[in-house]
């Protein structure tokens, strides 16, 4: 007999789109789950907030998505992680809550000049969980991390990244002085900066540097995976006509990712629509949810 929770939505929640770069790993690795995205662009970015406000806003995302059925919960956002995370776990104790740190171990594990770089939101540079791997890793490792944070690199990924703008000629110049710094690991420390790593690449490979980008989508998607394998929870394979998704649903055609993913947003308007089609490219259910 199927085992109803076993097909039970996977809940990540995010401030703004950048959560999508997780869901992108998650729908790779586990492609039989259902997912339901729960974006608070109504207050998006949150890493210029308070401590407490992040921390208040995180808890209603989870508690929505708690009501909607969802059978584990990824905070997709690096700021709600550094300053929710626990406090969620303490209130959910029956629901497995999975949270994001900037990958800074294997940076500073693979790095052979000894100096690495954490792009992330002033709220996550700030955060605990940041700082204790500095304290546990980086510092027996004998390895300078410098933490780097501009606040327009979010809202630039908000608006579609273009590569004319102040921000990108900026990262530009900041790719450039990490160069000179030696650093050649470059931590992605917010779930929107992978949605630019092609940029980063391209700069990289264009400037001839010896420097690695990376973030932490895979391992969290491996670290869900696991969970769902312990708690008996991974979904079953299940043909989407059972699914119970409505196809009059707008959709964007492609076949890639099944179910499709449900997403909904504090705040939508048409230019956030067509931004998560621009990002994702996949079939996706859009709601507005207010």
């Amino acid at each position: 007999m199927v085992n109803k929770e076993r097909n039970a939505p996977i809940g990540l929640f995010d401030s703004g789109v950048g959560g999508l770069s997780v869901y992108l790993h998650l729908a790779q690795q586990l492609p039989d789950e259902h997912y339901i995205y729960y974006a608070d662009t109504l207050h998006v970015p949150y890493g210029n907030r308070d401590s407490k406000e992040i921390e208040t806003l995180t808890l209603i995302a989870v508690e929505w998505l708690y009501q909607q059925g969802c059978k584990l919960i990824v905070i997709a956002c690096n700021s709600a992680s550094a300053y929710a995370l626990e406090t969620a776990r303490r209130c959910y104790p029956q629901l497995p809550i999975v949270g994001l740190v900037p990958a800074l171990k294997p940076a500073i594990l693979a790095s052979k000049s000894g100096h690495v770089a954490v792009l992330a939101t002033k709220a996550t540079l700030n955060g605990t969980l940041l700082n204790q791997v500095i304290t546990d890793i980086a510092l027996p490792n004998q390895t300078i991390v410098t933490k780097y944070f501009d606040p327009q690199l979010v809202p630039w990924v908000e608006a579609g990244m273009p590569e004319n703008s102040e921000t990108a000629q900026r990262l530009h110049q900041q790719v450039q002085g990490f160069a000179q710094e030696g650093i050649d690991q470059l931590v992605l420390g917010c779930t929107h900066y992978p949605f630019f790593k092609p940029f980063l690449l391209q700069e990289i490979e264009s400037q001839q540097l010896s420097m690695d980008v990376v973030d932490s989508g895979k391992a969290i998607a491996e670290r869900v995976k696991q969970l769902l394998v312990k708690n008996q929870l991974l979904a079953l394979p299940i043909s989407s006509a059972h699914s119970g998704i409505d196809s009059s649903r707008t959709t964007v055609n492609n076949t890639n990712i099944r179910p499709p993913l449900i997403f909904y947003a504090s705040k939508y308007d048409d230019k956030l629509g067509m931004l998560i089609q621009r990002l994702l490219g996949t079939q996706i259910r859009l709601q507005r949810y207010c």
